[in-house]
């Protein structure tokens, strides 16, 4: 029995594990393994694919998430587990998920380079990571054992015959030996393939098994040797230059067979250098180093850049022939704010960040990250704008005409391809926390952040002053509206009693109108009309008009019987709008609000008592000591001033 923390019965149980896994046998042995299992012999973008829906397949119906609909209309919405770390690019991921799709069923996309364009920190270097790990991660392959391509057994079949495998196994066997496997094959086994052996091999990033990575090379250097293996000078004099026992088959796309191929800044290298991919694509070949004769390849190519270097090579005519042998995914910065905001939470739990982060300090960072991707709109000021793209029931003032987002992406087409990254977002985070003295940052610190360190940016004067603009005018006109409703509720939570009896007259008065009914008082038993200057009194708060007043009194009413019928409890919170206008009613009557807030010197035992409630409130809401009298005073100064 292993006991708890038993390190060597851990390793003891994995091993036995991996032993009773592994296979080691011969060709005949691996062709009655694919005969129960034909899904061994799959090929590289049926693998990802397969690692990609695996994990599972979330399809919204976006008429179910009012959200949602605002976002993507009547669109299909698929969300994949695989890809759960990454948010606010539902649509890009779905494209790749149909690019993987594709190829997996041997459409034309199996012959493409997927190909990443976006701005610094989009994500694309995440999302090939998520990719590579993935492979790392999954089962073992079986491959012709000692084959420096990792190839598949099952080339080992002659021409001649592959149909009455194929039928016999329930595959489809594509590719040839490589080089050094047919001669092995020829002079080791005497052309006896049914005894070639076969060993299971898994993927590593690392140990450069199944994943082959291609960095930028320097212009003047470009040695293929890098892409497809080179031939061994030390092994020159003991065989003939044709022999492919010279052959050091240890490039990118021979490592990187039947698993990735990725080039990062692919458009960095010259075009000459990149004349492999065309064969690796369109013939599924690579060649071989020194005279020998082209190599099988089965991978999956990946390659990223940013958009100048996109449209630099795009420029180029002669280089027709890779642009058409490319699938362009564009990867955009996030432009919804709920999802922009937990990107940074994502990042935060992993570091070793332990400092107390105030309500609304990732939300303000995350506005001011998208108002800086958002293209201007003649519709709208651009922190509506956000808000529409955050999935907000925005209607334009004075119209009952509901704003189009369909209509701002048209408008927008390169929306999200510039603007601030999610590094400089971090950057501040961490900034912020560094010169903070007592382990807790909120929105005023990190506002004053942005703009010290917008102003160290290498970019123009002008958009340095747009930027700061967004902050100093946009974001904290925002915020202020934000702290202003959320300290007014913790002031609200000490007249809770006053609160429920302002609904509950509200709700006997209203019922009484819309019944055209009396209304009972309790004290003397008197009947009395319905009183419209109290209910008015209310109702002015949210801007309801006269004219409008009796539709929204039928609705409380409507909603109030709703509950009940529904076996609900009422109270003041019930309704949004009706809850609003009786905080709203009481902090205008009680006029006690900014006395509390702003004059600490002077407030009375009674002051202190609400000053005291509303401090324990706002701290059951997320604040500590610190932050919370850090913007009770910023409150004090910019919103409550008698």
């Amino acid at each position: 029995m292993m006991g708890e923390g038993d390190i060597f019965g851990i390793i003891h149980k994995d091993r036995q594990e991996r032993t009773a896994r592994h296979f080691e046998g011969t060709f005949l042995d691996y062709t009655a393994l694919v005969k129960r299992e034909p899904d061994l012999a799959i090929l590289s973008h049926q693998r990802i694919f397969n690692l990609i829906s695996e994990a599972g397949v979330e399809v919204v119906k976006t008429d179910e998430h009012p959200r949602l609909r605002r976002l993507y209309g009547n669109d299909l919405i698929k969300r994949y587990k695989f890809f759960e770390d990454f948010y606010g690019i539902d649509k890009t991921i779905m494209k790749i998920a149909r690019y993987f799709h594709s190829a997996a069923m041997a459409g034309e996309e199996s012959r493409q380079v997927l190909y990443m364009v976006g701005p610094v920190g989009s994500g694309k270097s995440s999302l090939m990571e998520a990719l590579k790990k993935a492979l790392e991660g999954s089962r073992e392959i079986y491959a012709l054992k000692g084959c420096p391509m990792r190839e598949e057994p099952l080339h080992l079949v002659p021409k001649h015959l592959r149909r009455e495998f194929e039928e016999i196994l329930g595959v489809r066997i594509e590719g040839d030996l490589c080089p050094i496997c047919r001669y092995r094959l020829k002079n080791e086994y005497k052309g006896e393939y049914e005894s070639f052996p076969v060993e299971q091999i898994g993927f590593s990033i690392r140990s450069r098994k199944g994943i082959g990575v291609v960095p930028p090379v320097d212009p003047n250097n470009q040695d293929t040797s890098v892409l497809i293996g080179s031939v061994d000078i030390s092994r020159i004099d003991l065989y003939s230059e044709d022999d492919p026992r010279v052959l050091s088959l240890n490039g990118a796309f021979n490592v990187g067979n039947r698993g990735i191929v990725e080039f990062i800044e692919v458009f960095k290298n010259e075009t000459e250098y990149l004349h492999t991919m065309i064969t690796a694509t369109q013939e599924k070949s690579v060649p071989s180093p020194g005279k020998g004769s082209m190599i099988y390849f089965d991978g999956v190519i990946l390659a990223h850049s940013n958009e100048a270097e996109w449209n630099k090579f795009k420029s180029d005519h002669t280089n027709e022939a890779i642009l058409d042998r490319i699938v362009k995914i564009e990867i955009p910065y996030c432009l919804e704010l709920n999802e922009e905001m937990k990107i940074y939470e994502k990042i935060l739990r992993k570091s070793r960040f332990k400092a107390h982060i105030a309500p609304h300090t990732i939300e303000v960072a995350s506005m001011f990250a998208i108002l800086t991707r958002l293209t201007p709109s003649s519709k709208v000021d651009l922190m509506t704008k956000l808000k529409i793209y955050n999935g907000e029931e925005i209607v334009e003032k004075g119209m009952t005409r509901k704003i189009d987002i369909l209509e701002l992406h048209e408008e927008a087409s390169r929306e999200g391809m510039a603007g601030i990254s999610t590094r400089f977002i971090m950057k501040v985070l961490d900034t912020t926390l560094s010169e903070s003295e007592h382990e807790c940052i909120n929105p005023i610190s990190v506002m004053e952040t942005i703009v010290k360190s917008v102003k160290e940016l290498a970019i123009s004067d002008e958009e340095k002053n747009k930027y700061v603009r967004f902050v100093q005018d946009s974001i904290k006109k925002e915020y202020n509206r934000i702290l202003e409703k959320e300290v007014t509720k913790a002031f609200i939570y000490g007249y809770r009693e006053q609160a429920e009896s302002l609904f509950n007259n509200y709700l006997d008065h209203s019922e009484a109108f819309i019944n055209k009914t009396r209304i009972k008082d309790q004290n003397t038993g008197e009947e009395l009309e319905p009183d419209e200057k109290f209910m008015r009194s209310i109702e002015e708060q949210i801007g309801i008009t006269e004219a409008s007043a009796k539709g929204f009194r039928g609705d409380v009413t409507a909603y109030m019987f709703f509950v009940l019928r529904n076996g609900g409890r009422l109270d003041y919170n019930s309704y949004e709008p009706l809850k609003e206008a009786i905080e709203k009613k009481l902090t205008a009557s009680v006029k006690e609000l900014s006395r509390i807030v702003t004059r600490a010197k002077v407030r009375d035992e009674e002051q202190d008592k609400k000053y005291n409630a509303m401090v324990e409130e706002m701290k059951r809401n997320g604040y500590c000591d610190h932050c919370c009298n850090v913007v009770l005073k910023y409150g004090a100064n910019n919103l409550w001033k008698d």
